[in-house]
């Protein structure tokens, strides 16, 4: 149908990405997914999704892939494949930022950290997170940002961390960043939020944070998941 909205996913072979396209398979819409090696992919999705090559570092294979793309979902995130992920990330949101820009993309959907820019402890990896959101929002592109912290699910690198420690020491010398708060939020639900985010009136760009009210540390996680 040529009104039926065209729907792109960047960041599809993720934890949140891997789980988040099938529900997208079921939705009244064209699904259009990003890959390095599209090859490997198609045997993976859904006959209707198209898989279109593309790298978020290669600024000019993004333009075929982004064009008559109306909502774009970032959930990319370089740091396990990258020396430099601070530096790596900045250059992909500003690659995919301007390629959505060019394409008249309506809508991105980006999934980012929970934390507070003014916490001199930040670390890195949520700093990052935010300054990415930041470059997309400055795109001019209407963007909705989540801000998410650790996610509770079987495959999440975060859950599995602690759930491995848990299992494996029966007593354990705790490290400093078992101190760091966070706010843990169920994969369901960061995936029932993203689908919704397709729906949403325009209204220029937005920041939700979705973790939970309650407030723990690492630490206090790993004595709820031993108890």
């Amino acid at each position: 149908m040529p009104d039926t909205p065209v729907v792109l996913v960047a960041g599809a072979s993720g934890y949140v990405g891997g789980r988040f396209v099938p529900l997208l398979e079921k939705q009244p819409l064209v699904l259009r997914r990003l890959a390095r090696n599209p090859d490997k992919l198609r045997p993976l999705v859904g006959t209707s999704t198209q898989v279109v090559r593309g790298d978020v570092l290669d600024p000019p294979s993004l333009d075929e892939a982004l064009k008559g793309v109306h909502t774009a979902y970032y959930l990319v995130h370089l740091m396990s494949d990258s020396k430099d992920f601070e530096k790596d990330d900045r250059q992909a949101a500003m690659n995919f930022a301007a390629a959505a820009k060019k394409a008249g993309v309506q809508r991105i959907v980006y999934l980012g950290g929970l934390g507070n820019d003014a916490d001199p402890k930040l670390s890195p990896h949520p700093r990052s997170r935010h300054e990415v959101g930041k470059i997309l929002r400055d795109s001019g592109v209407e963007i909705i940002e989540f801000r998410a912290s650790l996610v509770i699910g079987t495959g999440s690198l975060s859950f599995d961390l602690v759930k491995s420690l848990t299992d494996r020491l029966p007593v354990m010398l705790c490290p400093r960043w078992l101190t760091t708060p966070t706010q843990p939020i169920a994969v369901d639900d960061v995936l029932a939020y993203l689908l919704a985010a397709k729906d949403v009136p325009p209204g220029g760009s937005r920041t939700f944070e979705i973790g939970c009210p309650d407030v723990t540390t690492y630490g206090g996680m790993i004595r709820e998941y031993a108890r």
